[in-house]
């Protein structure tokens, strides 16, 4: 349970800047204001709430166990980031600022017909409405297992609060909140490093446990092998080129970040931070998870980091063979220790053949200790197949909760609210913007008041944070999180961005073929993500292309026989 002074810190924390951010905002009058602040962020204000958009809480839970498990090779995920901030800083941003939306969709409509602006709205909405049920649900495992919440009960609280401050203060609440929130967030980040540098170094030097980590293939980065099913590598990477070209350009999340700046200029130099900050930021979440790895070395780490699933395991059956898998997991850690020992001393004594038999003996224990997590995993399953057996998730907050010292360990958590506010009320925000400019005001009520439409503004930004809980309160962990959000985003990021390329680079393609084209493209899609034959960063890649040649051939093929219109 935390201390007081924890929960001192944790309630001072969240309650001032979300307390400030909805002071700050009151008052909006009409809708421009709601949805777009104004147009008065600064560029470090814009690069700063992309950023908070997509650090969701995700990032810090997840992302730091990925590394514990498979070391640094997540990193090369992000190398595309920065050219794809230029493509969107060259192309999309001009036309989003000549046309003055209020969403990238509006656009679409401009540049083709009803019928495809309405087409990439929906994907939109299903995509970002599930995807943004899993940002609540993140934190809220967390949550509920340090305060020993009901999940449901947790879900709820956390959604509460992001839905509070977005439903009063809109776009301008969440570009403040952001700032601030991501200020907090990284200066703990920060904290937490220097402190595990000052245990890790305590035994050995840092050079020496980073011999230790690459020992363990921890700070593999680059993988230049091709292979389908292996989503990190470098080919993989460019892939992923495609999935940030949609996130950061047409979905609705991001492109409101920065088209609430205050010029073209401003929300370019935002995007251009945001590239430019983005992958050594991700390199460094990802080396925490490796020098947690380290810390581990020299203190014990549980067979498994989900302490719930362990202690229902220990109350049934099968709890003797729990007991034996562990008195097994404790002779192969004093192995690994003495095999760490002899791999450092041969270092220092320049004894090349016992640095050779020293590794490969680390590697021996490495796999034996997978196939023994394997069986505690198969273990969890017999006792209980509803329970969780991946426990990625939990390695990071585990460390904090058992060794940061009290009150940080409140400013920690307070950090897992901030990331899970800083994704949400942005995904909120912009799906409010979506349904309301897109469905709402242009297919339901088309001659309503500015006031009316504030109104709806709030009252949409209200419904999908309802759909969202609701969502997350029937979540499921999927091998871990920030895997889960992304493969939700390529199941529909394809076809989304397959439109706005065929928008902005083939003239000649007019709204009924782009629209049939999309539909068969994601028709395509889920089938091949249903089949399980291509890693989900290749959907993107397929989808993007699948709907620019199709639409290529369809309006070869009949470019004048398509009758289909749209008033």
């Amino acid at each position: 349970m935390l201390s007081t002074l924890d929960w001192i810190v944790l309630i001072f924390t969240v309650s001032f800047i979300v307390g400030y951010g909805i002071w700050k905002t009151r008052g909006h009058k009409d809708i421009q204001s709601y949805l777009l602040g104004g147009n008065e962020a600064k560029w470090w204000t814009v690069g700063l709430s992309v950023m908070a958009t997509q650090a969701s809480a995700i990032t810090f839970l997840s992302t730091p166990g990925q590394a514990y498990n498979d070391g640094m090779e997540f990193a090369q995920f992000y190398m595309m980031l920065p050219v794809a901030m230029i493509i969107i800083c060259i192309t999309f941003i001009p036309l989003f600022y000549k046309m003055k939306v209020y969403t990238a969709y509006e656009f679409l409509e401009g540049r083709f017909d009803l019928k495809t602006r309405s087409l990439t709205s929906f994907l939109f909405l299903i995509q970002r409405g599930l995807a943004t049920g899993i940002t609540i649900y993140a934190p809220a495992i967390v949550i509920s297992s340090v305060m020993g919440w009901q999940l449901g009960i947790t879900t709820l609280a956390t959604g509460v609060i992001a839905i509070a401050y977005t439903v009063s203060g809109g776009t301008k609440a969440v570009h403040i909140t952001h700032k601030h929130q991501m200020v907090v967030i990284l200066l703990s980040l920060f904290v937490i490093f220097f402190i595990l540098l000052n245990n890790v170094t305590e035994q050995y030097s840092f050079s020496e446990n980073l011999l230790i980590a690459k020992a363990n293939e921890k700070l593999n980065v680059l993988d230049f092998s091709f292979d389908w099913n292996d989503r990190y590598n470098i080919w993989s990477a460019m892939a992923a080129l495609f999935l940030f070209l949609s996130y950061f350009g047409t979905d609705q999340s991001q492109v409101q970040r920065y088209i609430s700046g205050r010029s073209i200029a401003e929300s370019r130099l935002g995007l251009i931070m945001n590239g430019i900050l983005k992958l050594p930021l991700q390199f460094f979440i990802l080396f925490l998870g490796v020098m947690v790895f380290l810390f581990y070395q020299t203190n014990r780490p549980p067979i498994f980091f989900n302490d719930k699933a362990l202690s229902e395991v220990r109350a049934s059956a099968n709890a003797a063979q729990l007991k034996s898998f562990e008195n097994t997991y404790e002779a192969l850690l004093d192995e690994k220790t003495q095999a760490n020992n002899t791999l450092i001393q041969a270092k220092r004594t320049g004894n090349d053949s016992q640095l050779a038999s020293s590794k490969i003996q680390i590697q021996n224990i490495k796999e034996r200790e997978m196939n023994l997590r394997g069986d505690v995993k198969d273990l969890i399953r017999a006792t209980n197949p509803k329970l969780e057996t991946n426990d990625k998730d939990y390695v990071f907050i585990s460390y904090i909760l058992k060794y940061l010292p009290n009150g940080l360990i409140g400013l920690l958590l307070a950090v897992i609210f901030f990331a899970a506010m800083s994704s949400t009320s942005s995904e909120l925000n912009a799906l409010a913007s979506t349904t309301t400019v897109d469905i709402y005001r242009r297919l339901i009520k088309k001659d309503g008041s500015d006031a009316h439409y504030l109104k709806a503004s709030r009252m949409w930004t209200l419904f999908w944070g309802i759909v969202a809980i609701g969502f997350a309160s029937s979540g499921k962990l999927y091998e871990n999180l920030i895997q889960y959000v992304n493969i939700i985003g390529s199941i529909f990021y394809g076809t989304i961005l397959g439109i706005f390329l065929v928008a902005f680079y083939f003239k000649k393609i007019k709204g009924n073929a782009v629209f049939i084209a999309g539909l068969i493209t994601q028709a395509m899609i889920v089938t091949i993500y249903f089949m399980d034959v291509l890693p989900y960063l290749w959907l993107n890649v397929i989808g993007a292309l699948g709907v620019i040649i199709i639409a290529h051939l369809i309006q070869l093929m009949q470019p004048k026989a398509l009758t289909l219109t749209a008033k």
